[in-house]
Parts: C-alpha cells; structure tokens; sequence
C-alpha cells in the first residue's frame, strides 16, 4: 500500500510515468514470498486493479557487484548490501564523487537525501566521514534540514524585490516538502508545522500579485 502511494505522489508531483520498485534493506528473515503486486479499486463494480513493482532484497546483493553498475542508486545501496571485502570509506567516496559529477542534474532535495543516507548507513565514525566529505570537496553538502532551507533562502535572495521569483521559489519549498514526506524523510508533524508558513506565504504573494495586477 505504502509503494502505491508514493507512486500517486510521484505521478501528482512529477507528471511523468514511474518504475515502481520495492527496497528491503533489513536483516529480517522472509518466512514467504513478499508479494510484486498491490490490488486496489475506486468501485467493486469494476473490480481488481493491479499497480506492479520489482521487489529488490538489498542484503541479498554483493556490494562489489552494485558497485559495479556505475550508478549513484546502486551505489547508495552497496551501504546497505553485502559489503564483505570492500572497504566501506571508498562506497562513500565513489558516492560523493558521483554527486560532484552529477551536480547539474541533481537539486539540493535530492542531495540532502543522499546525505542523510550516507550519515544513517556509513557505519564510519563521524569525524572520518567529516574528513571524507572535505576530502571529496563535498562539505557544502546540506546534512540538516535547516542547513537545505538556509542554502535555499541564499539562493532565493538573487530574486528578492520580483514577487514572481519569490512566489516560484515558495512553491519550489513547499513540493521539496512534498517530495520529503512522500519518501518518508519526515513525518506528517513536521510536514504541517513546515509548510504551514510556506503555504501562508505563497497566499499573500499570489494576493500582492492579483493586486499588482488590478493595478
């Protein structure tokens, strides 16, 4: 049910088709078979409808073999999969290497995920990881949420006084919002308490521009 709805959510927020697949990466044991499908229907007249996926057990995976794949998806699991054999420091370095080359496809929502991934699953004391993220020129990487909003608010700054700018980059805020409750990063506490001002904010631009507007 739960891969279902971040598909809706995926469709409503990006408006494109999606390839849903399923990440188990726990130490449980699998007592039966984990099913590829969820059934759903809006009616029982028209009864079943199917949304598919692929089910990937991550700890079934050799983290040399996901390395191989040169992609920064599989890489970000090689944390997470059988890593017997490699050196944890060079997943992460191979990960921060990626980002770099990668930073004019990737937006400051989707770096802070990959952040937070590599701080929840390093399994490297803190202060080495600090030291690799300088290594690899990555310590402008926003880890906190906070960090993510006061990189934002520079950027938004180059727009100040054009109420258009400021409006696009408050609903820009508020769908990074969406995407972070979509996945899970937070829950729906603090996704009310952060977008409630956001929300408040995009209203009275959209006011000042229908006033500007009449004018």
């Amino acid at each position: 049910m739960r891969l279902f709805e971040y598909f809706c959510y995926a469709w409503l927020l990006k408006k494109r088709p999606v390839w849903s697949i399923a990440f188990y990466t726990d130490d449980a044991v699998w007592r039966k078979k984990v099913p590829d499908s969820f059934w759903y229907a809006f009616s029982e007249g028209k009864g079943k409808q199917h949304c598919h996926f692929d089910v990937i057990k991550v700890k079934n995976e050799k983290s040399s073999d996901l390395m191989k794949k040169h992609s920064l998806l599989c890489k970000l699991l090689a944390l997470k999969a059988d890593d017997r054999g490699l050196d944890r420091e060079e997943i992460i370095k191979a990960i921060y290497r990626d980002v770099a080359n990668m930073k004019e496809e990737l937006d400051n929502d989707r770096k802070l995920l990959v952040a937070q991934w590599i701080d929840a699953y390093s399994g490297i004391p803190r202060g080495r990881l600090e030291q690799i993220k300088k290594e690899e020129n990555m310590s402008y990487v926003a880890t906190t949420i906070s960090e993510h909003y006061i990189n934002e608010g520079k950027l938004e700054g180059k727009l100040e006084g054009k109420l258009e700018g400021k409006l696009e980059g408050k609903l820009e805020k508020l769908q990074m919002l969406d995407s972070l409750y979509a996945s899970g990063t937070i829950d729906r506490a603090k996704y009310k308490e952060m977008s409630a001002p956001i929300q408040k904010e995009i209203r009275e631009l959209e006011d000042a521009l229908k006033h500007r507007e009449a004018a």
